[in-house]
């Protein structure tokens, strides 16, 4: 019986612990599984608070459709018929811009009448045909790429925001290549990215002419997709599926190599032995644990930041709210001025997060680039908040409920050489018999990153099992 410990008890762990055991059993493998997870409840960032009939999330609130990982995950669970598709506002999304919320236009047409981008930023746009790959193969930070390739206005108005709402980040200090891999795969095939999706758009086309389903050749879209009690239950179900024990409250203080495996000793003062550990935690605490036995990758573990978040959870009465909250909510450019980075109009996404004849608004406060907003007491969080609420969608009246949640490190930052990063721990770590990593540090930020590296790395697992038979 070969023993396994996964330190962390999140999407990554959980889902990980839930194929080792799935793919031992296929393999023939006897396996003991142990999830250890420092805090008193499962799930990680993913948590659904139902309170006075809102449903807030503190961490994420969804995965998109257009993947499988997570989709496959939830057939195995028994859960897929239990999933809930985003509203159709969903598919609408603003950005502010100088004192007016501006559609994003989604075709040729609406770009066109968009009065988001000014005609010169669009012809500076459309001049991007002409830009020549970048071919000295440096890890390009976002900004200069869009800088390059689109212009300033689009990396303010687009780009910029886009980068705030997905990693929280700061576009001059985030590597293209780790987080939109796909887009610099499109500048180095095609050359450009209208290129790109010209050529895209035209296979796509022959190919629906000879009767093949195909992907969108804009990207990956998708629809946002969470369950009516919220996606905490993708966690709750992964940790009720697993044979193994998931024990919460349980830290692990140190982790010591030897001769037969690994030994882990926890925060009450106990131990345990295992043949082999997956680490699911933060680069943060991996940083502290692998420290008295590799410097060098509790180094590399060091490089891997995080940038801090508060999400603020506001409920009005729909009367109180003169928007007409028709689409997924908005983004702001940093050169606004404005207190948060975001808001989304949950309520309208999914219909059944606030009571009948309420509305539920999510803010963002924080990020890369306003680190100081975790230190902001409540009352000022919630002042800065409702003054952008005020100047951007017109709401005046004080909120019928609130809840700020804060998370001093809330997504990893994949700053430029993080891909060499990550190679560098994977060599150190093939030199550490039975030591594996996974989780958003280091594969993908998103839930359905997080699944699929947790399937990789199951996969390393019980291939080390099967060639030590």
């Amino acid at each position: 019986m070969t023993r396994i410990a996964i330190i962390g008890a999140g999407i990554s762990g959980l889902s990980t612990a839930y194929a080792i055991e799935q793919q031992a059993a296929a393999a023939g493998l006897e396996v003991s599984v142990e999830v250890l997870e420092r805090d008193e409840r499962t799930g990680g960032k993913i948590w659904s608070i139902k309170d006075e009939g809102y449903l807030c999330e503190w961490g994420p609130n969804g995965f998109l459709d257009s993947k499988p990982m997570t989709l496959e995950l939830c057939d195995q669970l028994g859960i897929k018929d239990d999933l809930e598709r985003s509203n159709d506002n969903a598919r609408k999304r603003f950005i502010y811009s100088e004192g007016m919320l501006h559609r994003l236009p989604e075709n040729g047409p609406m770009f066109l009448q968009s009065k988001l981008i000014s005609w010169p930023g669009k012809l500076r746009l459309a001049g991007e045909m002409v830009i020549p790959k970048r071919t000295d193969g440096a890890d390009e930070t976002l900004a200069d790429f869009a800088r390059r390739r689109l212009g300033a206005e689009a990396l303010d108005k687009l780009i910029g925001p886009m980068v705030s709402g997905i990693f929280a980040g700061n576009p001059e200090q985030m590597s293209l290549q780790s987080c939109f891999p796909r887009i610099h795969e499109l500048e180095q095939e095609y050359g450009g990215l209208l290129k790109a999706m010209i050529r895209l758009a035209r296979q796509k086309k022959a190919e629906v002419k000879a009767g093949k389903q195909v992907a969108s050749a804009a990207g990956p879209g998708g629809v946002l997709t969470s369950f009516v009690p919220g996606i905490q239950m993708l966690t709750d179900a992964t940790g009720r599926a697993l044979q193994g024990q998931v024990r919460t409250g349980a830290a692990v203080t140190e982790l010591k190599p030897g001769a037969d495996g690994w030994q882990l000793r926890l925060a009450d003062d106990t131990s345990l032995e295992a043949d082999i550990v997956v680490s699911a935690a933060p680069a943060h605490v991996l940083k502290q644990l692998v420290r008295p036995f590799d410097t060098q990758l509790s180094d590399l573990f060091a490089e891997i930041l995080y940038s801090p978040m508060n999400v603020i959870c506001c409920g009005f009465e729909q009367g109180e709210v003169g928007h007409d909250l028709d689409g997924f909510g908005y983004l702001i450019p940093r050169k606004e001025g404005c207190h948060v980075l975001g808001t989304l109009w949950d309520s309208s996404i999914f219909p059944q997060r606030a009571p009948e004849g309420h509305v539920l608004l999510r803010s963002m406060m924080g990020g890369a680039t306003n680190a100081g907003a975790i230190d902001l007491s409540d009352e000022e969080v919630l002042q800065r908040t409702l003054t952008d609420l005020k100047r951007i969608m017109g709401v005046t009246a004080q909120p019928r409920f609130v809840r700020i949640f804060r998370h001093a490190r809330a997504i990893p930052q994949y700053t430029p050489g993080h891909a060499r990063r990550v190679e560098a721990i994977t060599e150190r770590l093939e030199e550490l018999n039975g030591l594996f990593v996974t989780g958003n540090a280091f594969f993908g930020v998103g839930l359905n990153d997080c699944v699929n590296a947790s399937n990789q790395v199951a996969d390393k697992v019980i291939a080390a099992l099967q060639q030590n038979l």
